[in-house]
Parts: structure tokens; C-alpha cells; sequence
């Protein structure tokens, strides 16, 4: 094992002790009651039961079968949940097949990014994971159930649904994947469209003919963003069925696959004290989380997501954990926007199999951890098949199936996983460099500082952005209008860039897994709004972002520094992020979110 793997993994334990103690004791508590059905009173049993088939009722309450609950992310707004509609009923029927009983236990809301994306309900978006995790408290506080199902696939839906999980830890949890859409236009072919957009070179119905030739049916968008992150670390976390991730919604293998979810929960049953959700996600098993993020160059969010989600388990993290295991974590992956492949190449290359072998091989994964396979991580080296006796697995070709997308760590793309933490008097921040060109790791150049992301596009539209810029987005942050994700910025940077400037983003505002081949230096910690040193610079400012030496700074004299004034949010910005499209319930996460770096979590 590599020592990075044993030092990271060692600090975060020791940082913990106290925190993951506390946060066992409560899971034995909860998992020395008596059952639900034994333990509550006879009114409650009855409501909990009333509208089950009379023989699910006797087979919960006197034969005392496994009772499962089904928390469904199910809406057919996002594509990728869109099957979820019918996998209630796959799950009831193997269950029963099984002598098991089966209730949805709730619902959790779900909403699209690309939806929002730009509009006033993306200030929703981050919150939303916070919510999502309430729903699956609400959902799992019946306290009737001995182990749950999760369905969930994209950005913020599965950290809610695991965060939420991780507060009911004694129960056995597996996550019940529903896989990627069909490639359709490729992700390039539709980054040049929106680059000709703002460019004014093509119009709307150029722009929505390709954007519906890329999103055009059920399942995951196909770049390699945080929804499709979310399904690798959860492979490399051992909470799905090993390989369900990336199988088509519609493939034969599917429903198999889901039909797998409900006999892994039953088998966990026999051993609750190992595969509980709360003992099995352990520092170990996040650090191979975070690996297999940096090894196949996932989404940004998640250097966010994971912290809180490490949190809800009793266990401490921070982005130096992310930069220290980056520096010695080789990049596996070449995925849109690292690359132009979709995750379907991704799938046919060898998918998150062929990087968890290599990663054990190479000694930076922990192979020895719990899974709800319940035969190590090793289990999650192989792909699922169908066989005459039904599901089966087999091992993967020693090589990649295509080494443009997909490689060995023995000759991997970078040496490194391509995160760098920047530090420096603009406070603490993250930028993805496997996505940048290396000549674009060094960039100074004059701030221009916008308070809002439409400032930035009405002033390129203008045709203000002719140079050299680094642009500075502000109060972009958790508490000053939720964290919004900044994707609309990313055509008119990149049209900059590709004219020759040196262009830069810097922002304490997201920007994901689809941030692309501009700069980025984004999450900057503190935040504007609270007094965050973005709040100091002006236009003219010489910034220098160096994602190579690890700094970002304002190349301003350290007297005329210290003299500045923050700058306040404009009133009319921040009356205007608090009213209207449901923002105003959202007020007091505002208030009381924690830091980027601390997971935004709004529940501690």
C-alpha cells in the first residue's frame, strides 16, 4: 500500500476519533431495539401497515420477515430518473419472491441542473442536497424497516440520499443505480455549438437542435460529471451491486441488476453488524472515494459533497486530504470534459472495474474494506454478465478496451489526479487542472470583477473582454445566493481563450464536473459575502492563479492590501437571490451554512 494512502487515511482517523465514536455509539444504540414491529405500539403498527396486502401484513408482523424500505429520487423531469418509475414493482415482486416485504417509504425531490442551469432555481440546487437528506430522514423515521433501498443518480440527489442514509447507520443501505442515456451528439461537437452561440454565429435553433441531440432520452447526461461521479464512487465505495452503474435503463441486464439490490439487502440482513451503512462507510472506505475521484478526473462538487457526506458518518475531512492524495494519485481517465469520450466509452473501455483493479494494484485503494457485496472491494474488479443461471460476473480484459479513454496505472495519463488546492491572500480554493492544457496552469493577467454571472456575459456580449482577463465572480458563494453552479461562463471564457488570451476564472461559486478547458480557480473560501477577501479586489488588480507552484494571489502591495475595504453585496443582488421561485424558504440555509470547505452542510 502507498504510504500517501496510509498517512491521509491515518490523520483523517486520528482527526475523527471522537466525532466517529460519538457517531457509533448512536448506531449500536439503534441497532440493539428491539424490531419495529415488536417495539411499537399496536396503533402505530397498524398505521404503518394498513395498505399492505393481507399476507405482507402477516408475514411483517407475525412471521417477522425482512421488512425494506424504498426511499425513490423518482421524477421524469431528469432523464436519468425517469425509470425509476417502475422499479417499485421489480422490487416488490423479487422481495415477495424472496419471502420479504416491501414498502416506499418516501419520496425525496430531485431537480436538473441543466434545467436550471443559469436561471433563479440553480440557487435552489446545492440547498436541495441538504433537503433531499431531510426527506430521507422523514422517510426512513417510520423506524418500521431493516434495511432500505436508495434510488438515486444525479448531482446532489445521491450525497442527500447517503447523507441522510449515514443518520439511520444501523440500517444495511444499497443504492439502486439506473444508468446512462444512449450517446447522442457528441459532448465536443455540442461545447463548439454553444461557443458559435456566443459568438453570435449560429442562432437558438442551431443552438437547441444540438443541445437536444445531446440530451434525447432516458438516463444519466453522458459527460462525466457529478451525477455520472456519483455512480464511480459509489462503486468504489461498495454501496451498489458491483457493476450497476453504467448498464443502459434499458438493457436486459437491468432490471436483473435491480432485481440484484433487493437479494445484496437480504443477505446483508445476516451480517448487520458488518454491513451496516454506518460501519461500513469508515475513513477507509471514503479515502477510496476520493481516490477513485481523482483518478478518473470527477466533478469539483464532490470536494464539497464528500466532506459533508464524511461528516453525516462521524468523520473529519478538507480539501488538503484531496491535494495530498492528487499529488500521488495517477489520472485513469480521458472523459468529456477531460477528453472526448462519454461514459459509454467509459463502460466499453473497462469502466469503474478496470480503475478500482488498478488503483488496488497500484496499492491506493483499501481492498480489505466491507462492502454490501460483502466479498471486499475486489468484487467491484469484475463485470456483471447474464449467464443460463441467471446473473453472474466475470473478470475484465488485462487491457483497456480503448487506452485513448481508459489506461493502466502503470502508464496513466498524468502522474497526478489532476486537483490542486490554491492558497494565497484570495483565501483557500480548488482548481481542476485535468481538464486545462498545461500552458494554461500559469495565468496573470488584469482582474475584471464582476458581481453577478450575467454582469460577465452582458460585458462580453458587449465586446468589453478583448485581452488578457482574469475574471473575478463574486458573491457567488453558499451564503450570498446558495452556490449556484456558473456553467453559462464557461462558452464566452472559452471563446476568449481560444482567441489567445490568457483567461482565468476565479470565484467562490461551483462550476462542476462540466467546468471545461478554461482555468478555474472556483469555491474560494472565505466567501465574499462574509468577508471574504474577493471582496477586496478591483478592476486593474494583477492576479496571478499558478496551479502548478499551488497559489492564488492578488499581486497588489501588502499596505495598499490591508488598507481595503471589502466590499458589501449589492442590496438589490441580495434582495433579489432572497425572493421569488421558492428562494425565500431557503433563507435560513443561507444563514447558517457552513464554509464550501466544510461541506456547505446547513445541518451541524
Amino acid at each position: 500500500m502507498k504510504s500517501v494512502l496510509q498517512e491521509v487515511t491515518q490523520r483523517i482517523a486520528e482527526r475523527s476519533t471522537a466525532t466517529r465514536r460519538a457517531y457509533l455509539d448512536g448506531v449500536d444504540w439503534a441497532a440493539q431495539r428491539p424490531r419495529g414491529a415488536d417495539r411499537m405500539g399496536c396503533a402505530n403498527v397498524a398505521h404503518a401497515f394498513a395498505a399492505l396486502p393481507a399476507s405482507d401484513k402477516f408475514r411483517v408482523v407475525a412471521e417477522k420477515a425482512p421488512h425494506l424500505g424504498v426511499v425513490t429520487a423518482y421524477n421524469d423531469m431528469l432523464s436519468a430518473h425517469q425509470p425509476y418509475e417502475g422499479f417499485p414493482a421489480v422490487i416488490r415482486d423479487e422481495a415477495r419472491r424472496l419471502g420479504a416485504t416491501v414498502q416506499v417509504a418516501g419520496g425525496v425531490p430531485a431537480m436538473c441542473d441543466g434545467v436550471t442551469q443559469g436561471q433563479p432555481g440553480m440557487e435552489l440546487s446545492l440547498f436541495s442536497r441538504d433537503t433531499i437528506a431531510m426527506g430521507t430522514a422523514v422517510a426512513l423515521s417510520h423506524d418500521v424497516f431493516d434495511a432500505a433501498l436508495l434510488l438515486g443518480v444525479c448531482d446532489k440527489i445521491v450525497p442527500g440520499l447517503l447523507i441522510g442514509a449515514l443518520h439511520f447507520g444501523h440500517l444495511p443501505c444499497v443504492f439502486v443505480p439506473a444508468g446512462p442515456m444512449s450517446s447522442g451528439l457528441s459532448n465536443s461537437d455540442k461545447a463548439k455549438v454553444r461557443e458559435q452561440y456566443a459568438q453570435g454565429l449560429v442562432g437558438r435553433a442551431e443552438l437547441l437542435a444540438a443541445e437536444s441531440a445531446a440530451y434525447h432520452g432516458a438516463g444519466t447526461c453522458t459527460f462525466y460529471g457529478t451525477a455520472n461521479s456519483n455512480q464511480m464512487l459509489l462503486e468504489a465505495m461498495g454501496l451498489h451491486v458491483p457493476g450497476a452503474a453504467f448498464i443502459h435503463p434499458h438493457a436486459e441486464l437491468r432490471e436483473e441488476l435491480t432485481r440484484e439490490a433487493v437479494r445484496t439487502a437480504l443477505r446483508c440482513l445476516r451480517t448487520p453488524e458488518r454491513t451496516a451503512i454506518g460501519r461500513l462507510v469508515d475513513e477507509r472506505v471514503i479515502v477510496n472515494a476520493m481516490v477513485a475521484l481523482l483518478a478518473t478526473g470527477g466533478s469539483t462538487n464532490h470536494l464539497i459533497h464528500w466532506v459533508a457526506v464524511a461528516r453525516a458518518a462521524g468523520i473529519l475531512i478538507d480539501w488538503n486530504d484531496f491535494s495530498d492524495l492528487s499529488a500521488e494519485v495517477p489520472l485513469l481517465a480521458r472523459v468529456y470534459p477531460n477528453g472526448s469520450a462519454d461514459v459509454n466509452h467509459f463502460q466499453a473501455a473497462g469502466g469503474p472495474g478496470f480503475v478500482i483493479r488498478e488503483l488496488i494494484d497500484a496499492g491506493l485503494m483499501h481492498a480489505d474494506v466491507a462492502t454490501v457485496a460483502q466479498s471486499g472491494l475486489t468484487a467491484y474488479t469484475r463485470v456483471p454478465v447474464r449467464t443460463e443461471a441467471g446473473l453472474g460476473w466475470q473478470d475484465l480484459n488485462t487491457v483497456s478496451g480503448d487506452d485513448s479513454v481508459l489506461r493502466p496505472a502503470t502508464r496513466p495519463f498524468s502522474p497526478t489526479g489532476g486537483l490542486k488546492l490554491l492558497c494565497g491572500n484570495l483565501g483557500r480554493s480548488v482548481i481542476k487542472t485535468s481538464a486545462v492544457p498545461e500552458d494554461r496552469h500559469i495565468v496573470e493577467a488584469p482582474a475584471r470583477v464582476f458581481d453577478s454571472q450575467e454582469a460577465l456575459l452582458q460585458a462580453f456580449q458587449a465586446g468589453e473582454l478583448q485581452g488578457d482577463v482574469v475574471a473575478v465572480v463574486r458573491f457567488q458563494g453558499p451564503r450570498a445566493n446558495g452556490m449556484p453552479e456558473l456553467h453559462k461562463l464557461t462558452p464566452p471564457l472559452a471563446v476568449l481563450q481560444g482567441k489567445g488570451y490568457k483567461v482565468a476564472l476565479v470565484t467562490d461559486g461551483r462550476m462542476s464536473g462540466a467546468s471545461g478547458k478554461v482555468p478555474a480557480a472556483i469555491h474560494v473560501s472565505p466567501e465574499a459575502v462574509a468577508g471574504g477577501p474577493l471582496g477586496k479586489v478591483r478592476d486593474g488588480d494583477l492576479i496571478r492563479l499558478d496551479a502548478v507552484a499551488g497559489t492564488l494571489e492578488a499581486l497588489v502591495d501588502e499596505a495598499t492590501w490591508a488598507a481595503r475595504e471589502v466590499a458589501p453585496q449589492p442590496a438589490e443582488l441580495a434582495q433579489a437571490h432572497g425572493r421569488g421561485l421558492g428562494r425565500e424558504l431557503f433563507a435560513g440555509m443561507r444563514r447558517n451554512v457552513l464554509t464550501a470547505e466544510e461541506g456547505a452542510c446547513t445541518w451541524l
